[in-house]
């Protein structure tokens, strides 16, 4: 029989890792799949904090035969995915009248088009084990759309929209599927960005600063749990409160 693992895309970037971290320490049964596309250091550096149980994937996540590559490879470990955490994807913001197509396109592919393979990919395993969780990062984006963000914002709206009806496909097989939206997460591109945008955008914010990967990990790992199996088809916002 084969055992249950986890798979985070995405999981050099700020929430991903801290997701992948928050499962690793909270789930001492749990084998974690870290999947990225480029970029090891961050991974690398948590695959060798639990050697035993956790790896990296090479895997774009817009690619229908990396899909199929990565878990063969898992399948070739004597694991299944029963825990997908669809994480990956990035902005390429532009106001509409002067977008290039390839920036439309790109953002469609890495944050729409790549929950619909992985999603595709693992449920044949989920549904032979009768139990599955899909967890969306998803984005307030998609609910409170800003200027610049056509295309970023209509892919995360479109996540929210594909985990409702996923939900209903295969909610009788005790298979969940929830979408998550952070509004402004603590990460590598708030970071280095503009402290003085940084100031304007928390006081926006009603709990007047930003939110932790680690307050993300955290709705993540719930929503994977079996206390979590009366879930499904939701949309939760981690924003502080801004929508």
């Amino acid at each position: 029989m084969s055992a249950h693992a986890i798979l985070i895309t995405g999981a050099n970037g700020g929430i991903g890792n801290a997701t992948a971290r928050y499962f690793l320490e909270h789930d001492e049964s749990c084998y974690v799949y870290l999947g990225i596309r480029s970029g090891r250091n961050e991974a690398d550096a948590l695959a060798a904090d639990f050697p035993e149980r956790c790896g990296v994937l090479s895997l774009d996540v817009t690619k229908a035969a990396e899909w199929e590559s990565s878990l063969a490879k898992v399948a070739a470990e004597d694991r299944v995915i029963t825990v997908l955490v669809n994480n990956a994807g990035h902005h390429d913001d532009h106001l509409m009248a002067n977008m290039p197509l390839e920036a439309f396109s790109s953002v469609i592919e890495s944050n729409l088009n790549s929950v619909f393979l992985g999603s595709q990919a693992v449920l044949r395993g989920m549904m032979g084990e009768r139990f599955g969780r899909i967890i969306n990062i998803s984005s307030l984006s998609a609910l409170l759309a800003p200027l610049g963000q056509t295309n970023y914002a209509a892919a995360k709206a479109g996540v929210i929209a594909m985990t409702g009806s996923l939900a209903k496909e295969v909610a009788r097989m005790s298979i969940t599927v929830n979408a998550i939206c952070p509004g402004y997460i603590e990460t590598s591109a708030i970071e280095t960005g503009d402290p003085e945008q940084a100031k304007a955008r928390k006081k926006t914010i009603p709990m007047r600063r930003f939110g932790k990967p680690r307050e993300v990990a955290a709705a993540v790992f719930f929503l994977a749990t079996k206390d979590a199996a009366y879930i499904t088809g939701a949309t939760l916002k981690i924003d502080g409160g801004i929508f």
